[in-house]
């Protein structure tokens, strides 16, 4: 029996992974028909155009548990062999969880992941937007509470679930793999060897001299994320 998926997403203070802070998370096993769904308090103020986007404030969390508390219950929801799926996951959701568990000196379990804007860029270049929601619309999907994280959950599973058709999730996994463990380093001192080979030291100066920041290394940038250069 191969992996179950795990949806999952969630809302924050703001964008910066390294400093901003989850106010919610929530998530949903399809094959075991379970969801789950907490608000967090951040422990610091909830900026006004977050909670504009989120409708999450701080009048919402002043009661909620801490992050140190949630992230142990997601942890047991997320037990066994999964894969957690997100829409933008290697670029804000996992180093977002990588950053909040770090906070608590816990390690974040090895799980594995899928990116479905990955998945829908590589898949679908035809589209002129990846975003969920416009993901949402194509398909025909009613709209709901869009950017309340168990609301946007449920829409990831109902449209994910339209683009894979019948594929499980071991090998969606495997497709998206294939992009990092074949791409090659396109430029500079180490052009034509395979990104595995690249030394991390290298990785992080094009990090520190914004390379791969340029819309024209985004890919690249994935990449290595993909091969945990990059948290």
């Amino acid at each position: 029996m191969g992996a179950r998926p795990i949806y999952y997403d969630t809302e924050t203070t703001g964008v910066r992974v390294d400093r901003d802070k989850i106010t919610e998370i929530a998530a949903y096993d399809p094959v075991e028909d379970r969801t789950f769904s907490h608000l967090v308090n951040p422990g610091i103020p909830i900026p006004k155009e977050a909670s504009d986007i989120t409708g999450i404030t701080d009048d919402m969390v002043k009661n909620a548990p801490p992050f140190e508390e949630i992230g142990k219950l997601f942890v047991d929801f997320c037990e066994g062999d999964v894969i957690l799926v997100a829409h933008n996951n290697d670029s804000f959701d996992y180093p977002l969880l990588k950053h909040e568990y770090g906070r608590i000196e816990t390690d974040l379990p090895e799980w594995r992941y899928v990116d479905t804007l990955k998945w829908s860029r590589k898949y679908r270049p035809d589209l002129p937007k990846h975003s969920l929601q416009h993901l949402r619309e194509i398909h025909g999907i009613a709209a709901n509470n869009a950017h309340r994280a168990l609301d946007d959950v449920v829409i990831l599973h109902q449209v994910f679930s339209l683009m894979t058709d019948d594929l499980d999730i071991d090998t969606i996994y495997d497709l998206l793999k294939e992009d990092a463990t074949t791409m090659q380093m396109p430029f500079g001192k180490y052009k034509g060897r395979p990104l595995r080979d690249v030394p991390k030291s290298y990785v992080s100066w094009l990090l520190d001299n914004g390379a791969l920041d340029k819309p024209e290394n985004e890919t690249l940038k994935e990449g290595f994320s993909e091969l945990g250069f990059i948290a």
